[in-house]
């Protein structure tokens, strides 16, 4: 199903525009990770831009013309792709082409020209397969971080045939008024989700700091790690597109659970992940009827970072790879 020559990807190299040489707050992140783990100025991918929608879209890129597959990590919102560098750097995963996009909005890719939605970052994930799919045939797994999974989901409901696996920490569906109160940063918040969840769309661009909508602290069980995203401008201490955040709480699938039938699904859930807790991601889990796995990371938080999480993340990834014949 995928096969064919390889040529030369679309994706250009980065121009003059600052990248993270000149942005180093991701290095702040670092030492939170095992020492093999960690992305530094010599080790960290190659900057790239696309152009999507007349916007140029950061993406970082370790080429390996040699790999079986293709690694697409996704970050969620108030994310960023370099925050995912450190895991495309676990065994399991390290002889993958690797590609990280900032999506639009978030990190280094502006978004301009049109009100962002969150139905723009699905669109935006399915044209960088496409793009990618170009140059070759090779198998792509999509891998979404924490909220990235249930954009990971989204994509593969709507392309499934280009998508081989998923691997996400999370699949917790915003829908869902308990999920919608995890997220948020206090009561009051949650009332203007749920507000916003129900009222009608209109083109409203108005940005929000993130720290207003949703509870940073609790992107990691350490409160180091949490103080140190909560200072990054393009992490906790952000601003995002409020009609992003809207809806992103109200996007349907492509596809209902049920009529969710391929690509298999790992979810590796955080077992003390106070945002998106594991029991709502296997709620959801339970209802696809895809070929699924499950398994709970030790004492990890939303973003995994302790060794022994890790490790299971890795041996889990590795047997998924397996038992569903990935290339990899």
């Amino acid at each position: 199903m995928f096969s064919g020559s390889r040529a030369r990807s679309p994706i250009g190299s980065a121009e003059a525009a600052p990248g993270y040489l000149e942005h180093t707050h991701w290095l702040r992140y670092q030492e939170f990770f095992p020492g093999a783990l960690r992305s530094t100025t010599t080790n960290s991918p190659t900057e790239h831009r696309w152009s999507w929608r007349g916007a140029p879209l950061h993406l970082d890129v370790v080429r390996r013309d040699d790999a079986a597959a293709k690694l697409l990590m996704l970050h969620g919102i108030g994310g960023y792709g370099r925050m995912l560098a450190p895991y495309a750097r676990l065994p399991a995963l390290s002889g993958l082409e690797c590609l990280a996009p900032d999506l639009p909005g978030h990190g280094l890719s502006p978004a301009v020209g049109y009100h962002l939605t969150y139905r723009h970052w699905v669109d935006c994930v399915i044209d960088l397969i496409a793009a990618e799919r170009v140059a070759d045939r090779r198998p792509v797994v999509l891998f979404g971080l924490g909220l990235g999974g249930w954009l990971a989901y989204q994509v593969a409901a709507r392309v499934p045939d280009r998508v081989a696996a998923l691997v996400v920490t999370s699949l917790a569906d915003p829908r869902s008024p308990d999920v919608r109160g995890g997220l948020v940063a206090n009561p009051g918040a949650g009332l203007l989700a749920e507000a916003l969840a129900r009222a009608p769309m209109f083109p409203v661009s108005h940005r929000v700091p993130l720290h207003r909508l949703l509870d940073i602290t609790a992107v990691s069980d350490n409160a180091r790690f949490a103080a140190v995203y909560a200072a990054d401008e393009l992490g906790g201490a952000t601003t995002i597109p409020l009609r992003l955040f809207r809806s992103y709480l109200r996007l349907p699938p492509a596809v209902s659970p049920a009529n969710f039938t391929a690509p298999p699904v790992l979810l590796a859930s955080p077992e003390a992940d106070r945002w998106t807790p594991g029991v709502r991601s296997e709620r959801f889990l339970g209802r696809l009827n895809a070929p699924k796995r499950s398994v709970p990371l030790p004492g990890s938080g939303h973003m995994p970072r302790a060794e022994s999480a890790l490790a299971e993340l890795d041996r889990a990834v590795g047997y998924f790879f397996e038992e569903f014949r990935i290339p990899h």
